[in-house]
């Protein structure tokens, strides 16, 4: 059998941190640091600039937003193991 599968692995890319007092928030790759009213115009601008249609994460207590990344990674399978006994190698 010479079949592989795939897992797939999630990475959470940091986007926007908060800005404090309140729900503002700021994209980490914007040039020009705007700072977005609440959550939902930071995630709309985000989704303007990358066209990202994904999950997201908040890490409100480290003021963090991410986007959760899916990679799809081949897991090739192990070859038998020859063994001396029966003439394998």
């Amino acid at each position: 059998m010479n079949e592989s599968s795939k897992k797939i692995i999630e990475h959470n890319e940091l986007i926007a941190t908060r800005v404090a007092p309140g729900d503002r928030w700021t994209i980490i790759d914007d040039s020009r640091k705007i700072i977005y009213g609440s959550i939902t115009e930071t995630l709309e601008a985000y989704f303007n600039q990358t066209q990202f249609r994904g999950e997201y994460r908040l890490a409100p207590l480290e003021s963090k937003l991410f986007a959760i990344k899916q990679i799809e990674e081949e897991i090739k399978p192990e070859p038998p193991k020859k063994l001396n006994l029966y003439g394998d190698r």
